[in-house]
This record gives structure tokens, sequence and C-alpha cells, in this order.
């Protein structure tokens, strides 16, 4: 832990705690708002990590760092996307969050939601952003491909992989192996995936 985090301890235990009135306070008395902890956690990503969104959009507003990563890799709009918290996905949204910031497999905000099945969180992505959505993470794998391989493949999925791909998720786009989302749907008994993706296909 850093001198600076030492002798600034009341930002971070206001942001847990959920205490606007006292972040306030200290917004107005000049804190560094983006010091960080022995983690590398900002007072935002606390207060996220909480789910205090009024302390989230204090600090936001005032000009904290909403974009900085912690030691894994975490800032509030790829909790949010991790965590299926839709409210901080939206608020992080209207923050202009930086959408190619990757988490610690290399994947966007998109890639872990559409592999736990997070639907709202795919679609306001989907609808709301231009984030892209043929990324590949660091194992050569898309949010199409992560959607198919690493869930249950039922309706759930079904609607996400449909969103995918009705914005854009290119079914041809392989795994690192060159095995098609289409066959990796066949291989793991996927069955009403594989047909949504041949229809795709055209």
């Amino acid at each position: 832990m850093t001198s600076d985090t030492l002798s600034r301890p009341s930002l971070f235990e206001a942001a847990v705690a959920g205490r606007s009135r006292t972040v306030e306070e200290l917004i107005a008395a000049g804190e560094d708002l983006d010091v960080v902890d022995g983690r590398g956690r900002t007072a935002i990503l606390l207060a996220a990590m909480e789910r205090h969104y009024e302390v989230v959009t204090l600090l936001a507003a005032a000009g904290a760092d909403i974009d900085k990563q912690d030691n894994t890799s975490l800032n509030p709009f790829l909790l949010g996307c991790t965590t299926n918290d839709v409210t901080l996905v939206r608020l992080m949204i209207d923050a202009d969050a930086d959408l190619t910031r990757l988490t610690r497999f290399g994947g966007n905000g998109l890639t872990p939601a559409s592999e736990k099945g997070f639907l709202e969180i795919v679609r306001e992505l989907l609808t709301r952003t231009d984030i892209n959505v043929n990324h590949t993470n660091w194992v050569g794998w898309t949010a199409l491909i992560e959607a198919i391989i690493l869930n249950d493949g039922g309706p759930r999925q079904q609607r996400i992989v449909r969103l995918l791909l009705d914005h854009g998720a290119d079914p041809a786009m392989t795994d690192k192996y060159g095995v098609t989302p289409r066959e990796l749907a066949i291989r793991h008994g996927h069955t009403a995936l594989a047909e949504i993706i041949a229809a795709a296909e055209g």
C-alpha cells in the first residue's frame, strides 16, 4: 500500500460504506479521486463493488477515472459485465466508459456477459454501444464462441446467440483450431444453437 493510500483512507471508507455526503465533501476538498489501494482498486471501483450507485455517479461526475483497472484488470464497467449488474453497466455507458478495455482473459465486456448468460447485459451492449462483437480473446474465442461452449445451450443462450448474430457476430469466425461456431455447437450437443447459426450462415 502506498503512502498516498495511507494518507487518504477516508475516501475508500466512504466509498465502501456508501456515504454520499462524505464523498461530496472529499470531492469539494480536492481529494485525489484516482488513488488506489493495495489491490489497485480506486474508490469508484470499491463503490461499484458494493453497488453504491449514488457514490459511483458522484465520483464519475467529479472526474474520477472510470476506466482505471485494478490488479485483476477490473474497472466499474468490466465489473458490471462480469457480475450481471445492469444498473452499473448503464451508468458506465452513460459516462462514456472505454469499451476497448479488456478483462484478465483478454475479453471485452461482451465476452463474459455472453459466456455467463447475462442476457440483459448483452442486449444493453449490443443495442446501446459500438462494442466490438467480433473481438477475440487471448485463447482465440469470440463472444459467440464463448456463448456456445461455456454454457448450457438453453433458451437464454439461444437468445444471446441470436442477439449476437443479429448485431454482426460473424458465424464464419473460427476458434484457433479452425472450428466454426456451428461445428462447436454440434460437438457440445447444442442442436438448437447449431440451427440458429446455420440460419445465419445463409
